[in-house]
């Protein structure tokens, strides 16, 4: 180990390499600042959550941010969500038949894949070095910035149950 900033870190080992791009609170406070928010710890612990956790929906991040915080009611979390969203530190997707969920991977112009039988969410770049979801056959005198597609299909857990006759029960 060896200290950086007054703050011990793990060098040369399999978890440094893992942690070292995790955000910290501090990088969470000063997202905060420079969207000119308040730091609180409602906001810090939403924002860790949803680092944590991507694609978690509402009633997940309440979870996450009570076993951060105790007590915190379920309007706070809905507030701190719809202010974060807001700023820009969050986005919110909704994919068809879903409920909204968040992840903080913002400004890259992502895409998503949806499991149809369990509902897990991924992540998906762009294609690499051309964006042809940026240019639509017609875009109606649109200035287009960004696409959103999501992509559906079968998850490989899903498919390993479905060809040993087993069911997924995540939710």
């Amino acid at each position: 180990m060896r200290q950086e900033s007054g703050a011990p870190i793990l060098i040369h080992s399999r978890k440094w390499t893992r942690l070292r791009g995790v955000p910290t609170t501090t990088d969470f406070a000063g997202r905060l600042r420079a969207a000119e928010l308040r730091v609180t710890r409602p906001r810090v612990a939403v924002l860790s959550a949803v680092h944590e956790h991507p694609h978690a929906d509402t009633d997940s991040i309440i979870g996450v941010v009570r076993s951060y915080l105790g007590d915190v009611s379920h309007q706070a979390v809905y507030d701190v969500l719809r202010a974060l969203t807001t700023a820009g530190l969050l986005r919110r997707i909704q994919p068809s038949g879903s409920v909204a969920r968040y992840e903080s991977r913002i400004g890259d112009n992502h895409h998503h894949v949806v499991c149809r039988s369990c509902g897990t969410i991924a992540d998906v770049d762009c294609a690499i070095n051309t964006t042809p979801c940026l240019t639509p056959s017609d875009d109606h005198g649109f200035v287009i910035d960004e696409a959103e597609v999501v992509y559906w299909g079968t998850c490989p857990t899903c498919q390993s149950n479905a060809d040993t006759g087993e069911k997924d029960v995540r939710v």
